[in-house]
């Protein structure tokens, strides 16, 4: 029968490292001397060295697998507690608290989810505050007002926080919310809520080339009876750390809709051919469609003009200098820069492109309430146009 393996003590272990810095003798001839193995000695030195007053828990092996396992027990509590923490944030994240009332109002609404205390903590409020405001009744307006407010702020966020009070008044009219404006106008001052505001606008056109010029056939008459009637084009660019993005668009006057786009690395006449054939592909006008631009050279290279005369378009172009023939585009690249580039700091042409992508096709065409359309996007006000054409 073998004997039972022997466990070792805090003095024990203690001992045995001391006499590795006294007695002058190697690790191995003291563990030879001690009856133990010349790693388990070198381990208690390593321990020693590394935890110092913390070393050796005393009751050997058994005692040290018992705090390990404490520890484990600790350390998974804390990982627990750091995760709830996350979690609150995360969800937390889609709100704007800008007063006590609102952070416990979330903490009620998630008191099932998480725990009171920690969402306390997490939010920075008193726990005896927060159980004082729970058993304070709230008066109907006041519970009316924190219903208008939620909303309001779920709106900003959903417009990526574009939207002003005559936008939000709008959409909650849609939403069967019915609030007077200027109560939104105080609701959003108090809490803080601002639409993103304008830049100056850059005017980059190069109309000193030597291409053809065409006639400006427009004249600032931006009224369409019906889509596909006027088009206006123009190009801008995006700053991003790899260097600029280019972007050429294409607006259809009626519904303001952005019908085709083309972005590019370089400045060249392909830009705005691609965003024209994508917009011809995707909505098939009939001849006679007139499409204004500026005199960039790229709108006066052959290949350009060449695509409008092969489908039976007319070519518009603004005077020498003068955006405000333009206007339309100019209006759209302000608002896609105020919106999004400004706000953001693009690392690669690549995720600028993707942005752009989803802010035009989701938010811009689908989305965002357009002022001058009766505040419809320019998906819904195309919709009205068809069905009323079926109607008659």
């Amino acid at each position: 029968m073998g004997s039972a393996r022997r466990h070792y003590n805090e003095e024990f272990k203690r001992n045995a490292v001391d006499l590795c810095h006294t007695s002058g003798k190697s690790i191995s001839e003291i563990a030879k001397d001690l009856g133990i193995s010349c790693s388990m000695l070198a381990r208690w030195k390593r321990e020693q060295e590394e935890y110092k007053d913390r070393a050796f828990p005393g009751l050997g092996k058994a005692r040290r697998g018992t705090d390990l396992e404490e520890e484990n027990r600790r350390l998974k509590k804390e990982l627990a507690l750091v995760q709830e923490e996350r979690d609150i944030l995360k969800k937390a994240g889609s709100h704007l608290f800008q007063s006590p009332e609102m952070k416990y109002r979330f903490i009620l609404d998630n008191s099932k989810v998480f725990h009171v205390k920690t969402m306390c903590r997490v939010l920075k409020v008193s726990r005896s505050r927060y159980y004082s405001w729970l058993k304070k009744p709230l008066s109907q307006r006041q519970i009316q007002e924190e219903i208008i407010k939620e909303r309001i702020i779920y709106i900003y966020n959903e417009s990526r926080r574009t939207y002003g009070s005559p936008r939000i008044h709008r959409q909650m009219a849609k939403d069967g919310i019915h609030c007077s404006k200027k109560r939104i106008e105080r609701i959003m001052r108090k809490a803080g809520l601002k639409a993103v505001g304008r830049r100056r606008f850059k005017i980059t056109t190069d109309s000193g080339s030597n291409m053809s010029v065409a006639n400006n056939v427009l004249g600032r008459n931006f009224i369409a009876g019906c889509p596909d009637e006027k088009w206006a084009a123009d190009i801008t660019y995006i700053h991003t750390y790899e260097g600029y993005l280019y972007l050429a668009a294409v607006m259809d006057l009626y519904s303001k809709k952005i019908v085709g786009y083309s972005m590019k690395q370089r400045l060249t006449q392909e830009l705005v051919v691609e965003a024209m054939n994508m917009a011809i592909h995707a909505r098939r006008p009939m001849p006679g469609l007139i499409v204004h631009t500026d005199r960039g050279s790229q709108y006066g290279s052959f290949a350009y003009r060449q695509l409008l005369e092969k489908e039976g378009y007319i070519c518009s172009m603004s005077r020498k200098g003068n955006c405000w023939d333009n206007s339309p585009m100019e209006s759209f690249f302000k608002t896609l820069k105020a919106e999004l580039v400004y706000r953001r700091r693009f690392k690669t042409r690549a995720e600028a492109r993707i942005e752009i992508f989803e802010y035009i096709e989701v938010f811009y065409n689908r989305t965002r309430l357009h002022s001058t359309l009766g505040y419809k996007s320019p998906e819904e006000f195309e919709r009205t146009y068809k069905n009323l054409i079926k109607v008659t």
